[in-house]
């Protein structure tokens, strides 16, 4: 007869007594270490690394911010000596005669960009300065030619309007 609780306890095999058995786990321990050695001093190595090119950005970013406030005290300076100078901070392009011209609206947007490009030189540039060279700003508009396609197309200044926003209205003329 079977005692009742002799099916709960399990023998282990007797692998101990197979020297087959004993070098497999042993080889299995011992792969086992030299791996977890070989991942430690990856890990290790990867982290050093790391540490390194963390400390190359801190440093970095140090310089930085120290050069972005040694400009914002320039910038502030420069601002409280000439603070009754008003310089140009943006453009507004207008074309006067876009209607009977009959462009599509892509070909406007390409245009207007070619002559916000022209005039991306006179940002940040003193409201007098710019209206004393009014007819530099007319040449360098009137004098290009745009070209859409195969047509190519000349801008005549209709207006001007000169504040801390550049107004300009164009009229728009075919060349050839």
């Amino acid at each position: 007869m079977v005692h009742p609780g002799a099916y709960l306890i399990m023998r282990v095999p007797p692998y101990h007594q197979k020297p087959g058995w004993q070098r497999f786990f042993a080889g299995v321990v011992i792969g086992a270490l030299i791996s977890w050695f070989v991942f430690l001093f990856q890990f290790g190595v990867l982290q050093e690394d790391q540490i390194q090119l963390i400390t190359k950005q801190e440093s970095k970013i140090k310089n930085l911010e120290d050069d972005k406030d040694i400009l914002i005290d320039d910038i502030k300076k420069l601002n409280s000596e000439n603070k009754n100078k008003l310089k140009i901070q943006d453009f507004n392009v207008e074309f006067a005669n876009r209607k009977k011209v009959e462009l599509s609206s892509l070909d406007l947007h390409h245009m207007k960009t070619a002559v916000i490009e022209d005039l991306n030189t006179l940002i940040g540039q003193d409201i007098q300065t710019l209206s004393k060279n009014k007819d530099l700003l007319f040449r360098t508009i009137e004098n290009r030619n745009y070209e859409l396609g195969d047509k190519t197309y000349k801008l005549k200044i209709h207006t001007v309007f000169v504040d801390t926003t550049l107004e300009i209205s164009l009229n728009i003329e075919l060349v050839n």
